[in-house]
């Protein structure tokens, strides 16, 4: 009797895991398929990029080594697009529907560290992926050539193209891709973002302004003749000065926050010169443009009232996301016929010590799908110039557990589950995700004409108008 209810339990046990993968047309199977083929490498492409750490537009060889794979499965590959030497489209295949896919792989300053579930850098003081970009470009690339052998075998038909985005945490890279006209010939692109959780993203980000202030003034001796000078310091302790007391007055959907770059050398000497990074954000772009001129003007009244020169310099800005639900839509179909990712038990124990690390409940890792969530008007969070490319071509978001619950981001702990099996299997399962999406947007014309059409319909009358000063990227050399 034992052997026979452990027989059928075992047979309902194999069903139950295969079930969901019987529900999956063989183009999604073939997809499944193809991801894992290209695991192995997808992941030490990911592991280089992430022991690189290359930050903003310095990202040579993170760059070539996607770059190099893609041409090598096929794609023809045009490098240095836009004017910026690490970005990159990857194209297969010809006629529409035109479907694209992003693919990030900067890292941040100053987060360098081991993959051990504890602070500990490889060097200290050097960069590290704390977003998961080394994770983001190779998963891109991953779906981008499930894809692409689909058209090859004659499954499906159109065109596939895969964007290597440069700078995403500094100058915003894909702004400049964007004034190129990269996407003008995509009728739908698909993106994903490492994340502690697992859903279709039909929430919008922030709109941004990134710029620089500087101030000069008249070096004096700060203690023999001091009424000689005219401190820059000055002006940029009134500047942010007002810039905190104007917190008050602003809307709670507002941010400002700022980087004193540059206060002067020495105690003795009255500064010449002095220069802050400043950003400021709204979840609409409509209301950051005029809390922008508003702190442009505060500008002008320190350097008078500091008795002191003053410049301001665009570096860049950018647009919020313009969400798609029906996308969202395709999307969640497939996270759901996908199911959630398995962790072992050492992962799931990795992930609670970086959990007592960071101070946070010792839960583990949360990949459960979220249902699709109602879109916010005013949502919170950060920034991203796919918000640019929202704004010129119909995308789908996805977000993907790559880290444990309520992980710090652009942290450490991040870069530590970055560069092993918790962060590997979150790359591969957004691969498959963005990929199955894509097969259903190359097999019904009519799901890309309800996505487009919503994003006609969201856009409305804006004229998109890059937010970025004239001339090339600011790329050392330029």
């Amino acid at each position: 009797m034992k052997i026979k209810l452990v027989f059928i339990f075992t047979f309902c046990f194999g069903i139950s895991i295969s079930f969901s993968q019987t529900k999956m047309s063989k183009s999604k199977q073939a997809i499944l398929a193809s991801v894992e083929k290209h695991e192995a490498n997808l992941i030490k492409i990911s592991d280089e990029i992430w022991a690189l750490a290359e930050t903003a537009f310095e990202e040579n060889i993170s760059s070539k080594l996607l770059a190099d794979y893609a041409e090598k499965q096929g794609f023809k590959v045009e490098r240095g697009v836009a004017g910026i030497p690490t970005a990159f489209v990857a194209t297969y295949g010809s006629g529409s529907p035109v479907i694209s896919v992003l693919g990030e792989f900067d890292a941040l300053p100053g987060l360098s560290q081991k993959t051990l579930p504890t602070k500990n850098p490889v060097n200290e003081g050097e960069a590290g992926h704390g977003c998961g970009h080394n994770l983001f470009g190779a998963a891109s690339l991953g779906a981008a050539i499930a894809v692409k052998e689909l058209i090859e075998s004659g499954k499906i038909k159109g065109t596939v193209k895969f964007f290597g985005t440069p700078s995403e945490e500094k100058y915003f890279g894909k702004i400049w891709m964007v004034r190129e006209g990269l996407w003008n010939d995509v009728d739908v692109n698909v993106s994903w973002h490492p994340a502690a959780e697992m859903k279709a993203d039909v929430q919008s980000s922030l709109a941004l302004v990134d710029f620089k202030i500087e101030f000069y003034g008249q070096a004096a001796h700060a203690s023999a003749d001091p009424w000689n000078g005219r401190s820059a310091s000055d002006a940029l302790e009134l500047y942010t000065t007002g810039i905190n007391y104007y917190r008050e007055h602003v809307k709670p959907t507002v941010r400002m926050h700022y980087h004193i770059q540059d206060a002067g050398q020495v105690v003795n000497v009255v500064p010449d010169y002095s220069r802050l990074w400043m950003r400021v954000r709204d979840t609409k772009r409509s209301g950051l443009m005029p809390v922008y001129e508003r702190v442009m003007k505060m500008a002008e009244g320190a350097a008078i009232l500091a008795n002191v020169d003053y410049k301001v310099s665009l570096i860049s800005g950018i647009y919020e996301v313009l969400i798609n639900r029906e996308g969202g839509k395709i999307m969640q179909a497939n996270l759901d016929l996908l199911g959630s990712i398995e962790y072992t038990k050492e992962e799931i124990a990795f992930a609670k010590k970086i959990q007592e690390a960071t101070g946070k409940e010792q839960v583990g890792m949360d990949s459960v799908i979220k249902p699709l969530e109602e879109t916010k008007e005013n949502p919170g969070g950060g920034s991203t110039d796919v918000g640019d490319v929202s704004w010129n071509v119909a995308n789908i978001n996805l977000s993907v557990t790559t880290a444990p619950k309520d992980t710090p981001w652009h942290s450490w702990a991040v870069v530590a589950c970055g560069g092993m099996s918790i962060g590997h299997k979150g790359m591969s399962y957004a691969s498959k995700a963005m990929a199955m999406t894509m097969v259903d947007l190359f097999e019904n014309q009519q799901l890309v004409e309800k996505v487009k059409a919503e994003y006609k319909e969201r856009k409305g009358d804006e004229v998109y108008k890059a937010i970025i000063p004239d001339g090339p990227p600011p790329i050392s050399g330029n």
